[in-house]
Order: structure tokens, then sequence, then C-alpha cells
């Protein structure tokens, strides 16, 4: 049995960073594609962020060239490193596989983007 647990989220001014982990009990080694989502009030949560364990990466169009995606299959499972942050990335970000593993979900971290 696999648990997620998201940290490094927090408040911070447009145009800040933020690196988010995602720390992973149990075995890992099973899971081949891993992303990043998020869920802003009021809206359907998204995939924001994807890696394969080869290290292809894959991004939602609104943070292309903002946030990167890494993996480190030996210790925490995924990483977000996300720059240049805008209020409309305010949201609980989650990480999970794709297609996301409904047992998988943890309480996310909270990203607020704020002045």
């Amino acid at each position: 049995q696999v648990q997620l647990v998201e940290s490094g989220g927090g408040l911070v001014q447009p145009g800040g960073s933020l690196r988010l982990s995602c720390a992973a009990s149990g075995s890992i080694f099973s899971i081949n594609v891993m992303g990043w989502y998020r869920q802003a009030p009021g809206k359907q949560r998204e995939l924001v962020a994807g890696i394969t364990s080869g290290g292809s990466t894959n991004y939602l169009d609104s943070v292309k060239g903002r946030f990167t995606i890494s993996r480190d299959n030996a210790k925490n499972p995924v990483y977000l490193q996300m720059n240049s942050l805008k209020p409309e990335d305010t949201a609980v970000y989650y990480c999970n596989t794709i297609p996301p593993m409904r047992d998988y979900w943890g309480q996310g971290t909270q990203v607020t983007v704020s002045s």
C-alpha cells in the first residue's frame, strides 16, 4: 500500500517560488508515471505536470516554462519547482500517479500566491 504525503506549500508573493515535495511510504518502484495535480476553490482538480520513470515530462500549458517536475526514485518520488508564481496558481497541490489512484490521494499542500 502506497501513501503519498505532500509538503512545501505556503504563502508567496506573485513572482515568487516554491518547491513542493512528495514523500512516499511503501513501494514506489512499481509506479511508472507520477504527476502533480491541483485544485483551486470552486474548480475541478487538474493535472499540472507529469513525469515518467525515464524522466519524460509534460505540463499544463499555463505552467510551461515556470514549473519543473522531477523525481528521485530512491527517495521522495516527485518534486515540483514552481517559479514566477501567479495568483491563479493558488490551489491545493497533490501528487498521485497518472492516471490517479483513488486510494493514493493525500491531504495535499496549500499554495497561496498573494501580495
